[in-house]
């Protein structure tokens, strides 16, 4: 993992006390609220619908147990005892008082963490694939280059007030499990056919009001033009981006609006400018970034596969938790674990102060001290030994994280919703909970197979709705929550936006609105091989359609 450097350990602290002073004169009324919002929003602050919530970053998704176990203390201490681990790979505490978050933001700084950046319109948490540095399938670990983009773009004069905010993600290997084309920058760590590793970057990705999907803009960037073409994206955005209306705010908007041809054309030339500046990165740069994120030694286990074999033999709850949440790892005799943090009918996403505790002890035991989250809301153990997982599955049960679900349909992702958010319009923590229960059976799971439902309270799509095989958004009208059925999208490589079935269902009928998709899924699939989006794109909406509204409508 990266360390902080002097400077950084400075700045952090100095920032600490300069909030510290702030909070103070909005206490003491000397700052009014609205002088106050954007002091705290740099320092990851928002009033929500009933108190300030607080928003840590987590880099890339990386984190020691050393700051677990701090992120614990202050759920326990400052908090109600949980966190709600968000899809930026972020932490939010929704219950802290302001009284308390400079000693909150103090005790972060002292195991390297902090909440800059992680609201307003600026760049924001540089996001990763969760599984960087152990999956067997990556390329390299795209996480030094995620380093680099945050040394960067912290506190980046020219880019602190951007019209919008500002996200990047970066993958590298060809299954894109951190979403990158629905992101302002996304980025595809590669190998061209001489072994030089650089990028495919697109741009103008984004979900909320008006989805969609980033557009190619560089097949292969070498890895040294990595900050020049960033800042010459950024530029180009920060120029012409519209700050009259923050709907259109977004790059993907200047995408649509300039064309894509007009718009790379423009980020050439600004890259010619400073494409041999100081922001070329040097081999020596990379090379020393790249030490801090080695792999751990891990030593050969070989006996590691004929105990899990003999454990999925004789413990059907392991198979299917093996089944489920073990990723093959590169080193052979290794895998990687994904802990569900959506156990049946619990809130997605949620960790309690002992949760954390107990995941901070399992790292160290099982995992290198290593801890990643996931922009699907769960948390993962990147190097376990095969011979040591019937222990670690036997741990995590005790402590009620062993559910078998990982990209099954109660993987549910979801936003905070009504709940607790001032910008929503309907509840998405209920309706996922119900959705849970009602498909809880591991049985019928297995038999549905890979299906990802994702729900947001409003348009805002922080639950990324428009990519879930069904997506669900909550809306408001006339006083009344519904919910709007989307079908067929997707966030991995093959991104798609959902489709709109058609009008929206109430919270009572919600939940059978989704069994209903479910069921004409099982009938019209053409073997139980065929996963819900295989089906869905073979097949289009019609079928769904009919099964929600009847054959009237789909007359009309």
């Amino acid at each position: 993992m990266y360390r902080y450097d002097e400077f950084d350990r400075e700045f952090v602290f100095a920032r600490v006390e300069q909030f510290r002073d702030q909070v103070a004169r909005r206490l003491s009324g000397e700052l009014s609220e609205d002088h106050f919002k954007p002091l705290r929003l740099m320092n990851g602050v928002y009033l929500q619908l009933h108190a300030y919530m607080l928003r840590i970053a987590i880099p890339y998704g990386t984190l020691s147990s050393r700051q677990m176990r701090k992120l614990a203390h202050i759920a326990r201490v400052y908090d109600r005892g949980y966190g709600h681990f968000t899809t930026r790979q972020n932490l939010q505490f929704n219950w802290p008082k302001l009284t308390d978050i400079p000693a909150i933001l103090e005790e972060l700084a002292e195991v390297e963490m902090h909440a800059i950046q992680t609201s307003g319109n600026c760049i924001r948490n540089v996001t990763a694939d969760h599984f960087a540095g152990a999956a067997r399938d990556e390329v390299a670990d795209p996480r030094p280059y995620a380093e680099i983009l945050r040394q960067w773009s912290s506190l980046h004069p020219e880019f602190s007030y951007l019209p919008r905010k500002f996200k990047i993600a970066v993958t590298g290997a060809e299954a894109d499990r951190a979403a990158i084309q629905v992101h302002d920058i996304g980025l595809h760590l590669k190998e061209n056919e001489q072994g030089q590793r650089g990028f495919a970057v697109y741009i103008g990705g984004g979900q909320g009001r008006t989805p969609m999907i980033a557009k190619k803009v560089r097949d292969f960037l070498p890895e040294a033009d990595l900050l020049t073409y960033i800042t010459a994206i950024v530029r180009v955005y920060n120029l012409h981006g519209r700050r009259d209306n923050k709907y259109k705010a977004r790059i993907k908007i200047l995408v649509h609006e300039t064309g894509l041809e007009d718009l790379q054309a423009q980020i050439e030339a600004e890259w010619q400018v400073i494409k041999d500046s100081d922001l070329k990165l040097p081999e020596t740069d990379i090379a020393a970034i790249n030490t801090y994120f080695a792999a751990p030694r891990l030593p050969e286990q070989a006996e590691g596969h004929g105990l899990v074999a003999a454990t999925r033999k004789n413990d059907a709850a392991f198979a299917s938790w093996f089944s489920r949440n073990v990723t093959p790892h590169k080193h052979p005799d290794y895998g990687v674990v994904t802990i569900s943090l959506k156990a049946i009918g619990e809130i997605p996403g949620d960790a309690s102060a002992d949760q954390m505790d107990i995941v901070a002890d399992l790292a160290e035991r099982f995992s290198q001290s290593e801890i990643r989250v996931s922009h699907e809301q769960n948390l993962v153990l990147p190097h376990v030994a095969l011979a040591d997982l019937p222990l670690l599955h036997a741990q995590l049960q005790q402590a009620g994280l062993a559910t078998a679900n990982a990209g099954l349909i109660t993987d549910i992702i979801a936003c905070p919703g009504l709940d607790y958010c001032a910008l929503a319009n309907a509840r998405s923590i209920p309706v996922a909970q119900r959705i849970s229960e009602r498909f809880g059976s591991q049985e019928r799971q297995e038999e549905i197979g890979d299906l990802k439902i994702k729900i947001s309270g409003c348009i805002n799509a922080c639950g990324h709705h428009h990519v879930g095989h069904i997506g669900i958004l909550g809306v408001e009208k006339k006083g009344e929550e519904l919910y709007q059925i989307t079908l067929g999208g997707s966030g991995d490589e093959q991104t798609s936006i959902g489709d709109i079935t058609g009008r929206g269902f109430s919270t009572e009928d919600v939940v059978d609105a989704i069994e209903t998709v479910v069921n004409t899924y099982l009938n019209i699939r053409s073997a139980p091989q065929e996963s819900f989006l295989e089906t869905y794109r073979r097949l289009g909406a019609q079928p769904f359609k009919t099964a929600l509204y009847g054959e009237a409508v789909h007359a009309a």
